[in-house]
C-alpha cells in the first residue's frame, strides 16, 4: 500500500514542483529580465544565467505547494474512485493510509531545508552580484557611502527601570573597501571622559586589533562639557570594536543570508541598537526555520481532505490547493507584519499559521476517522 501511494504521489508532486516555480519564477524574474535586455542591454546569455540562479528561490516556495497539491490530488481521486474504502474494508485506518504523504512530507521538508539554508541564498546572493557586474563592472559588494553605526548602553535609574542613551557613534564618508574616509567617532563610553575623534582615514589593524586613524584631531570634552584637551596627530591607534567594518562589508539581503549569518548579522544589528531591523532580522530567521514544516502541515491537510468521501476532478482539486495556498501565505505575511510590529513575538508570528492550519488538519482527519 505504501509503495502504491508513493507511486500515485510522486508524479503529482514532481509535476506541482515544475509548475509552481515556473509560474513563480516567470511573473518574479522573467518579465523583469526582459525588461532591462530590451531598454539596459542586459546580454542574453548574463540574464539566462541570473534566471537559473532565481530558480531555486523559487522551488524552495514550490515544494510545500507541491506537497498539498499532491496529497489532496491523490487521497481525492482514490476517494473518488471508492479505493480508499475498499482500503477501509480491508481493516485499513484512515490514520494509517495518511502516514504515508505524512512521511514523505518529513522527507520534502529535509529537502526544503537544504535548499532553503544551503542553496537559495547563495544563488540569490550571487545572481545579485551577476547584475551588479553586468551593468556596473567596478561596483562593489560592500556598503560604499554614510557607514552610520551606533552603539548604546543602559543606565539603570533610582527607580529600577534602565534608561538606554548612546555610548558611541561611528560615522565615515566612504569606504573602498579598505580604507574609511572622513571619520567622526563620539565616544561617551568612558565614565567622566567624553571624546570626539575627527580624522581624514582610517583602517583596520587585524594583528593588533585596533584602528589606525590618520590625520585627525581628538577633542577631550569634561563633564561640564568644556574642552579638556585638543590632540592633533598624524597616526593614532584607538582601540574601538571594529563592527562597523563588519557592517559596511556584510551587504548581503535578508533573502542572500542563510540561518548563521542571519545570527551574525542580528548579534551585529543588536551592538548597534537599532530596534527595527532587530526585530525584522529576528522574525525573519524564525520564518526560516519555520517555512520548511509547512510542507508537513500541507502534506496532513491535503491529505484529510482527500479522505473525505466526495467525487471531484483534478480541477478541482487544484483549485482547491489554490485557495487554500493563498489563505496560508496571506495569513502567513499577516502574522509577519504583525510580530514585525512587535504585536506577536517572533516566534508567534512565524509559527502561528503552522500551528493554526496543523489543527485544521488534524480536525478534518479526526473527522474522517470517526
Amino acid at each position: 500500500m505504501d509503495r502504491y501511494l508513493a507511486s500515485e504521489l510522486l508524479p503529482t508532486f514532481l509535476f506541482g514542483v515544475g509548475a509552481f516555480s515556473s509560474i513563480g519564477v516567470t511573473i518574479d524574474s522573467v518579465f523583469d529580465l526582459v525588461r532591462k535586455i530590451v531598454e539596459s542591454g542586459l546580454p542574453i546569455g548574463v540574464a539566462f544565467k541570473v534566471f537559473l540562479l532565481k530558480f531555486p528561490n523559487f522551488i524552495v516556495l514550490a515544494f510545500p505547494m507541491a506537497t498539498l497539491l499532491s496529497t489532496l490530488m491523490t487521497y481525492s481521486r482514490l476517494s473518488s474512485e471508492s479505493e480508499l474504502i475498499a482500503l477501509r474494508g480491508c481493516g485499513v485506518s484512515v490514520y494509517r493510509m495518511v502516514l504515508t504523504a505524512v512521511v514523505m512530507s518529513f522527507l520534502v521538508t529535509g529537502m526544503t531545508f537544504i535548499f532553503n539554508e544551503q542553496i537559495a541564498p547563495a544563488a540569490n546572493y550571487q545572481a545579485s552580484v551577476t547584475l551588479d557586474r553586468a551593468f556596473k563592472s567596478d561596483k562593489p559588494t560592500f556598503k560604499q557611502e554614510n557607514i552610520f553605526y551606533p552603539e548604546y548602553r543602559y543606565i539603570e535609574q533610582k527607580d529600577g527601570s534602565k534608561e538606554k542613551i548612546l555610548s558611541r557613534l561611528f560615522y565615515a564618508d566612504k569606504f573602498d573597501g579598505k580604507l574609511m574616509k572622513g571619520l567622526t567617532i563620539i565616544d561617551r563610553s568612558q565614565k567622566g571622559l567624553n571624546q570626539i575623534v575627527v580624522a581624514e582615514s582610517a583602517q583596520w589593524n587585524p594583528s593588533q586589533n585596533v584602528w589606525d586613524f590618520y590625520n585627525g584631531t581628538i577633542y577631550l570634552v569634561a563633564p561640564d562639557r568644556s574642552y579638556r584637551n585638543i590632540l592633533r596627530f598624524e597616526k593614532q591607534q584607538l582601540q574601538l570594536p571594529r563592527t562597523a567594518l563588519d557592517m559596511a562589508q556584510r551587504s548581503r539581503d535578508y533573502g542572500e543570508m542563510n540561518i548563521a549569518q542571519s545570527l551574525e548579522q542580528l548579534e551585529l544589528e543588536r551592538l548597534g541598537g537599532d530596534e527595527q531591523k532587530i526585530r525584522k532580522l529576528e522574525v525573519r530567521i524564525q520564518q526560516k526555520i519555520s517555512l520548511p514544516f509547512v510542507c508537513v502541515v500541507f502534506g496532513l491537510v491535503g491529505s484529510a481532505m482527500g479522505t473525505i468521501p466526495q467525487r471531484t476532478g483534478r480541477a478541482t482539486s487544484f483549485g482547491v490547493s489554490v485557495i487554500i495556498i493563498f489563505t496560508y501565505y496571506l495569513f502567513y505575511f499577516i502574522t509577519g507584519a504583525l510580530a514585525q510590529a512587535e504585536i506577536l513575538s517572533p516566534f508567534l508570528g512565524a509559527w502561528l499559521p503552522n500551528f493554526v492550519f496543523l489543527g485544521i488538519g488534524i480536525f478534518l482527519l479526526r473527522r474522517v476517522a470517526n
